[in-house]
């Protein structure tokens, strides 16, 4: 069965697989770590209701069967522990179908938690994690050669998320057309990283090679991934460096992590001296593989045909097993950083005089002369969703009520996704939110006073709010 399998995509296969696995580390331990707060039984967006609300069929999910945080836990801290034998070799170490068993409990754990995750799982990555994860699960081992049908198919969502990331910034938001995005968006983007206001303070020209570059290597080298190697192997090169690119300029949690873990798929490489060959494969694998192949061609026909529309939908899910997706990010770039900062008050009477402390986060901008930190590929799903709440009060219409509500019952597990709680010995009485306008400092407000950014025109987002 020469026409199936092929040797020479060993390293593909293998980079992408242990790599893939970390991925899955990172993805179960920040599920683990910030569940309590988001999705918990006293979370801001309890799963207990959620799966009252929505049928089994619209959101497959074990938790469907019984929910517990335990259980939760149980689930999340099992994914991690598994995912961090495959990074280990032990999905090599089995029989076949023992190393597909593997593969399919990290995808359908995952599975369930993205399910009921609500407003706090609505990422582009999550998404890409499952469709890279379904096609793990029946990429083999050791046993067997890699089947070259899903190599292909990997490249097959490479090519989405590069070429519909692509395709959205034309369609969209002019500045990509006259290649001034990047005047803002190092500054604007949701999560900068401690290299962001340098990446800002590059010179103009600078700033337009950047789009142009960002436009070739979504929309041109995209196509060399279907050619033969050594092309395709450099077109994967190209994206690796771009991606890289983005992850020393912000934080995007595993969406740069993973796109260069497909990447690495599309590169083969000789056998090495001493390896042993790869047999060909039993006729059961053979015919899922076969089967799976057919099944993700034909769920690809809505991603496809989202492509050429003009109406472009990105990291959109058509069916709720994520099986084939659409992607793409950034269509439009905001010019001006607002963000939202939350404080609390001791004092019993609102007036003028009124002292309010401010609660500070991990990721997102609070403290002027704080070095914005490197977080990624871990995520702060709260730290995200800030942002997008300072763009629109919508985004925070089902958990933000919910969320000061717990400020002012000094809820344990919405206090550990906070940097600094400004009330340690007991909760506030007052909690009020108000959106500042940001920007990073210039080179000689830096030196001057030492701050990376400089906000002011204050407004208001929340009054004042106590439990009463």
């Amino acid at each position: 069965m020469e026409w199936f399998s092929s040797p020479a995509y060993w390293l593909g296969r293998l980079v992408f697989q242990r790599s893939l696995a970390a991925v899955y580390l990172v993805a179960f331990v920040a599920a683990a770590r910030q569940f309590r707060a988001l999705i918990g039984e006293r979370g801001m967006l309890p799963v207990p209701d959620f799966v009252r609300r929505v049928p089994f069929r619209d959101a497959p999910s074990l938790f469907h069967l019984r929910y517990s945080d335990r259980l939760f836990a149980t689930c999340a801290w099992a994914g991690a522990l598994l995912a961090a034998a495959v990074v280990a070799g032990a999905a090599d170490a089995v029989p076949l179908w023992a190393a597909m068993l593997f593969w399919a409990v990290l995808w359908a754990l995952y599975l369930s938690i993205v399910n009921v995750g609500q407003t706090w799982y609505g990422f582009g990555w999550e998404s890409l994690l499952l469709e890279a994860g379904f096609l793990a699960v029946f990429l083999g081992n050791d046993e067997v050669a890699p089947p070259v049908i899903l190599m292909w198919l990997l490249r097959w969502v490479l090519f989405r998320v590069e070429f519909g990331a692509g395709l959205i910034k034309m369609r969209g938001d002019s500045c990509w057309r006259d290649l001034t995005c990047l005047y803002y968006h190092h500054e604007t983007q949701p999560m900068p990283g401690p290299l962001s206001w340098f990446f800002h303070r590059l010179p103009k020209p600078v700033h337009r090679v950047e789009a142009a570059a960002n436009h070739v290597v979504q929309l041109a080298v995209p196509v060399a991934l279907f050619t033969p190697q050594p092309v395709a192997g450099a077109a994967a090169v190209l994206i690796v460096c771009t991606q890289l690119w983005l992850v020393l300029s912000g934080n995007f949690a595993w969406l740069n992590w993973l796109t260069i873990v497909l990447a690495a798929s599309a590169v083969d490489g000789p056998r090495l001296a001493g390896a042993p060959p790869l047999p060909g494969p039993p006729l059961w694998y053979a015919t899922v593989v076969v089967l799976v192949a057919v099944l993700v061609l034909a769920l690809s026909y809505r991603p496809a045909r989202n492509l050429l529309s003009r109406r472009q939908r990105m990291n959109t899910t058509y069916e709720p097993l994520h099986v084939v997706n659409s992607y793409g990010a950034f269509g439009s770039i905001t010019r001006i950083r607002h963000e939202v900062v939350v404080e609390g008050t001791a004092d019993a009477r609102i007036t003028p005089q009124t002292v309010w402390r401010e609660y500070t986060f991990h990721g997102k901008p609070g403290d002027v002369r704080r070095l914005p930190r490197q977080f990624a590929p871990y995520h702060l799903r709260l730290d995200w969703m800030l942002w997008f709440v300072a763009l629109s009060p919508s985004y925070g219409y089902s958990w933000f009520s919910a969320f000061v509500e717990r400020l002012l019952t000094h809820d344990r597990d919405t206090l550990r996704l906070l940097r600094h709680n400004p009330f340690p010995d007991g909760p506030p009485l007052f909690v009020r939110a108000r959106v500042w306008r940001y920007r990073f400092t210039t080179w000689q407000e830096l030196r001057t006073t030492g701050a990376w950014w400089h906000r002011e025109s204050p407004r208001e987002f929340l009054p004042p709010t106590s439990l009463r």
